[in-house]
């Protein structure tokens, strides 16, 4: 079954969590017992009403401050498709979590309070999207209910939200006008909004097309295991493992293997436990070469017509995310999928506005939760592409060598 990655984000209190929950809820993909914990647990009993955010917000310090300050990952599935939701945080001091929870969504939901417009947040978050190439966006127009269902309220904010869209490049937008409180276009269409021929939220998300995301033209395979059994009845085999993270690899295709750039071609491919003539993005497989090749864990076999960078000096956009500031010459791992590298940030351009796109001069280092430009080298090349031209292959993440903690989210420029 086809699998969906969504995440939501939008201001504080604009009803993240409570839509999410309503979906669970209304969708009937909450199990019994913990229904039955909400119920115990809500604040509005008295009223009887469930509170549906309690589903997502599962921090106690969330619940005090009532914000949510953590990604919270949720689970359900349809008739038609299964779904990985992320709850991201709304404040500006956890922008960190909201790029890590964005980082593999095909789609985002950005909720809008209806009384109060595109806000400060909304930008920030649209810019966030923009900047990770989500491809779907969903502009969630929440709390219809408090605004007595107004067309014209609706209205004013798809024409400000557009200007947005359009300053940022955002192609695929839809709008839907709801209230996850009330239940309306969440599940089923609204009666209460029957100006609105649009679909509901979970007939949007079962029914958006995610295949044309996929890039079939630049085959990229990274080496996750070297398969050498050396049984006596495997005593040659000698098998490559991993995804294609991208495009189709056939029997017979002549290839590279990076960094290397040594040449052969493709003898055999298996997927699932079978012997296949072609595969392709995003199956796991084992590939086999014509040649003996000595080829390791992180090397990446591509087509020797369509090659990626190899370099091991980049220009990154990087979001840091340690308390501890960053200062260039600090030395830290990069790991580009199953590759890992030493690397040290040799320099840092400049500071990312988030809100305005605006860059800035850094002072006294990179501190948590800032966007900066800035240039890594490598230890050895790394085979890489832009991320604007093929995510899957364009980003990674910075460790610190001492903790063994992640620092840092990587998009290569």
């Amino acid at each position: 079954m086809d699998l969906l990655r969504f995440i939501t984000a939008g201001s504080v209190d604009d009803g993240k969590s409570t839509l999410i929950g309503r979906l669970l809820y209304d969708s009937k993909s909450i199990l019994a017992d913990q229904l039955e914990a909400l119920e115990k647990q809500t604040k509005n009993k008295d009223a009887g009403e469930i509170d549906l955010a309690l589903l997502t917000d599962g921090l106690r310090a969330e619940r005090e401050q009532g914000i949510t300050i953590d990604v919270a990952y949720r689970y359900f599935s349809t008739p038609k498709r299964k779904f990985i939701i992320a709850d991201a945080p709304g404040h500006v001091q956890y922008t960190r979590n909201m790029i890590t929870g964005a980082s593999n969504a095909s789609l985002i939901i950005i909720l809008v309070d209806a009384r109060n417009g595109v806000a400060e947040q909304t930008r920030r978050h649209s810019i966030i999207a923009s900047l990770l190439k989500i491809p779907h966006v969903v502009v969630a127009i929440n709390k219809m209910d408090l605004v007595e269902y107004s067309q014209d309220v609706y209205n004013n904010i798809v024409i400000d939200y557009a200007e947005v869209a359009r300053q940022l490049g955002l192609e695929q937008v839809t709008y839907i006008p709801l209230s996850a409180l009330k239940g309306d276009n969440i599940v089923e269409k609204s009666e209460a909004i029957d100006w609105y021929d649009g679909p509901s939220l979970l007939e949007l998300l079962e029914n958006v097309e995610t295949k044309q995301d996929t890039n079939f033209s630049d085959a990229r395979f990274q080496v996750q295991l070297v398969i050498r059994p050396q049984t006596d009845e495997l005593h040659d085999y000698r098998g490559y493992a991993g995804r294609v993270t991208s495009g189709v690899y056939r029997k017979g295709d002549a290839v590279t293997i990076l960094p290397a750039g040594i040449t052969s071609t493709i003898s055999k491919l298996e997927a699932g436990g079978e012997e296949r003539d072609e595969v392709f993005a995003p199956q796991s497989v084992t590939i086999h070469l014509a040649d003996d090749i000595d080829i390791s864990r992180g090397d990446t076999i591509v087509h020797s017509s369509n090659q990626p960078a190899v370099q091991n000096e980049l220009d990154v956009l990087l979001c840091w995310m340690d308390e501890k500031p960053l200062q260039p010459g600090n030395k830290y791992y990069l790991q580009h999928n199953n590759r890992l590298v030493k690397a040290v940030v040799r320099q840092v351009d400049y500071r990312l506005d988030v809100n305005t796109l605006q860059q800035l001069p850094v002072e006294g280092g990179v501190k948590l939760n800032e966007v900066v430009k800035a240039t890594i080298k490598t230890a050895s090349p790394l085979a890489f592409d832009a991320y604007a031209k093929l995510p899957s292959n364009g980003s990674g993440i910075l460790i610190d060598e001492t903790s063994n903690s992640t620092v840092a989210a990587v998009l290569y420029q």
